[in-house]
C-alpha cells in the first residue's frame, strides 16, 4: 500500500546503510582522496525530489477524481433539451472544488509517501537482494504488514491534523482503519507482486504511485466521510 514504515526519519535516512564511511587520510599525499571523502560526507541525505513530486501529483489526481465523482453523484438532473448542457456538466464537475482537501492529500504524497516509499523499497532490496521466490513473497508480506498499516495511520493522522480534529483520531481509526486496510489487501497484494517481481527498482515508486491514483481515490473518499 502506500507507504512509510518504522518512522519517517528512520526510513528517509536509511540511505546511510548504502554509503561507505570515508576513511581518514593517512598522509598528506592522500589529500585529494580526503577532500573527496569529506565532500561526500557533507552531502548527507538527499531528499528524493523526483519521487516526492510524482507521489504528490498522483495523490492530487486521486483526490481530484474522488471529488469529481462525489459532485457528479450529487448533481441535479440536467435538462437535455437545454443548449447549455455542456456548460452545466462542466460547472457541476468543477464548481465548489475543495482546494484545502486537495492540498492536504497532495502534501501527504509529497512529504510522506514519495520519500518514505522510496526509502522503504531501497531498504527491502538491501535486506533481501536476491531475486528468489522466497524473497518475493517476503517483500509482499512485509509490504502489507508494515507498509499498509503505517500508511493508513499516517494519512488518517495527517487528515485530522489539518482539520483540527486530532481528538477524534482514535474514533476514526476504530471506525475506518481496519475496513480500509482489508480492502487495500485485495488491491495491493497483486500490485506488490508485480512491483517486486517485474518492475526495476528505479521505477517502483512511479509504478506504485500509478496504483495509488486508485488508492488515493479510496483514501480521499474515506477521509471525506
Amino acid at each position: 500500500m502506500e507507504a512509510l514504515g518504522g518512522g519517517f526519519g528512520g526510513l528517509w535516512n536509511s540511505n546511510h546503510l548504502f554509503r561507505k564511511r570515508p576513511k581518514k587520510p593517512e598522509s598528506k599525499s592522500k589529500s585529494k582522496s580526503s577532500d573527496s571523502a569529506a565532500a561526500t560526507g557533507r552531502a548527507g541525505y538527499r531528499f528524493p525530489l523526483k519521487q516526492a513530486v510524482t507521489a504528490g501529483s498522483l495523490a492530487l489526481a486521486g483526490d481530484t477524481i474522488a471529488q469529481l465523482r462525489e459532485r457528479w453523484t450529487k448533481r441535479e438532473p440536467l435538462n437535455f433539451e437545454s443548449n447549455a448542457l455542456t456548460k452545466d456538466v462542466i460547472w457541476t464537475l468543477l464548481s465548489d472544488h475543495d482546494w484545502i482537501r486537495a492540498l492536504r492529500m497532495t502534501s501527504y504524497g509529497f512529504l510522506f509517501y514519495g520519500p518514505g516509499s522510496y526509502a522503504w523499497y531501497q531498504y527491502l532490496d538491501y535486506a533481501l537482494p536476491k531475486q528468489t521466490v522466497e524473497n518475493l513473497i517476503l517483500k509482499i508480506v512485509l509490504n502489507q504488514i508494515v507498509l499498509g498499516p503505517t500508511v493508513i495511520a499516517v494519512v488518517f493522522a495527517w487528515n485530522n491534523l489539518w482539520q483540527g480534529k486530532l481528538s477524534q483520531l482514535p474514533e476514526k481509526y476504530q471506525k475506518d482503519a481496519l475496513p480500509t486496510l482489508l480492502f487495500g489487501f485485495r488491491f495491493w497484494i497483486p500490485v506488490s507482486a508485480l512491483n517486486f517481481g517485474v518492475v526495476p527498482l528505479q521505477a517502483r515508486v512511479a509504478f506504485m504511485c500509478l496504483g495509488s491514483i486508485f488508492w488515493n481515490f479510496c483514501l480521499s473518499s474515506t477521509m471525506s466521510k
